[in-house]
């Protein structure tokens, strides 16, 4: 196991020098300038080629953009239909009603009747991080369950994911969470192979770095794992989503596309999620990088906004859980923060309903985005 991980390694390795190498105050100033550089010219001609270039991407949306109506899949495909939408990402089996063949049938049929393609997912399949819940069983009992409702439903994918950015707080670090992750992976090849269902294990919530996740998927066989690209996670793990989906490309399977806002603190960062087009990602350079590199891969909005998380990386101690994290992207991530500014959380109007209030700023969030995608990349296939 530990061979394949390092092979994995080395497919991903890139050739930078690992940040903890160096004084931080140090490797910032030097790397500022870098950072500004690689965030010039270049990504507005992208901006502008993405604007007048034709799209043929397909459009969709995560349900848990709208995680505070808590739709169950009936609705979710009646709300997604109404939106005029190709497709429809169904990442919590809480939203399946029951597991029985003919309830999943009749799912299939409604989103084909729409025009709809039906994607699935849910949560951590490694059993050791702290983010893993026994609900649907052991880890591989939960994969397997996994694999055969998408198979049902008609996903090309089941989506999960390893953990969270408090997994690399714990006993071996993310590595050896790598390494438990890979372990249920090869217990289920066979199923996943002869279901035609691939594990599509996500960049989450601050969990890898693009060349982590590549190190994993190496390790398992790309052959039945590939990646759900999330846009906004990559942020949280102080990377750029043009650079990260460069990087994973060849391994992308779906996504899950929000805008990120970053910007300057006296001790690193803040990072809030936002509306896609309102961030300081060039979302129209993303969208046409996606379209040129991983034809076919629809977008799939995951709107998580209102509220902003700190990254102190001028302190030394906040290091320690990003040994190996790299100059060159971590420069990049700092010409975000360069370009950003500050984000005031969400807060209910005075006197409001918070619940009703929550539901409703989710929607216009997820709603707006849309539009954007529509409007101005000129994504879906439906008008």
């Amino acid at each position: 196991m530990r061979g394949q991980l390092r092979q994995g390694r080395r497919v991903a390795a890139m050739n930078t020098t690992p940040i903890s190498r160096a004084s931080r105050r140090e490797f910032l100033k030097a790397t500022v300038a870098t950072g500004l550089a690689l965030a010039a010219p270049g990504l507005a001609a992208s901006a502008s080629d993405a604007a007048d270039r034709p799209r043929r991407i397909k459009l969709g949306f995560d349900n848990f953009s709208l995680r505070a109506w808590g739709w169950k899949a009936p609705r979710l495909i009646e709300y997604a239909a109404g939106l005029k939408l190709d497709s429809l990402f169904i990442t919590n089996l809480d939203a399946l009603e029951r597991f029985d063949d003919a309830y999943l049938a009749d799912l299939k049929a409604r989103a084909r009747d729409h025009g709809l393609d039906l994607l699935l997912g849910s949560w951590s399949i490694c059993p050791t991080s702290r983010a893993f819940r026994n609900t649907w069983g052991t880890a591989e009992e939960h994969l397997r369950l996994g694999l055969r409702l998408a198979r049902a439903l008609g996903s090309p994918v089941f989506r999960c994911v390893l953990g969270t950015r408090e997994d690399r707080k714990t006993p071996g670090g993310i590595e050896q969470r790598i390494e438990d992750t890979v372990r249920v992976c090869r217990a289920v090849r066979s199923e996943a192979l002869d279901a035609g269902v691939k594990i599509a294990i996500e960049n989450h919530a601050g969990d890898m770095q693009a060349w982590e996740l590549i190190t994993l998927v190496e390790a398992a066989g790309k052959d039945y794992v590939g990646v759900t690209f999330d846009s906004g996670n990559v942020t949280w793990t102080l990377e750029d989503p043009l650079e990260s989906l460069t990087r994973l490309a060849p391994y992308i399977l779906c996504t899950h596309i929000r805008d990120s806002m970053v910007w300057e603190t006296e001790t690193g960062a803040r990072v809030a999620w936002t509306a896609i087009g309102e961030g300081c990602t060039d979302a129209r350079a993303l969208f046409a990088r996606l379209a040129e590199l991983c034809p076919g891969v629809g977008v799939h909005a995951e709107i998580i906004s209102g509220f902003s998380v700190d990254f102190p990386y001028l302190q030394p101690e906040f290091w320690e859980v990003w040994p190996k994290a790299r100059g060159a992207d971590f420069a990049r991530f700092l010409a975000l923060a360069k370009k950003g500014r500050p984000v005031p959380p969400f807060r209910p109007p005075e006197g409001a309903d918070r619940p009703q209030a929550e539901r409703e700023y989710q929607k216009a969030e997820l709603e707006r985005s849309l539009a954007w995608c529509r409007d101005v990349a000129g994504l879906g296939l439906k008008t």
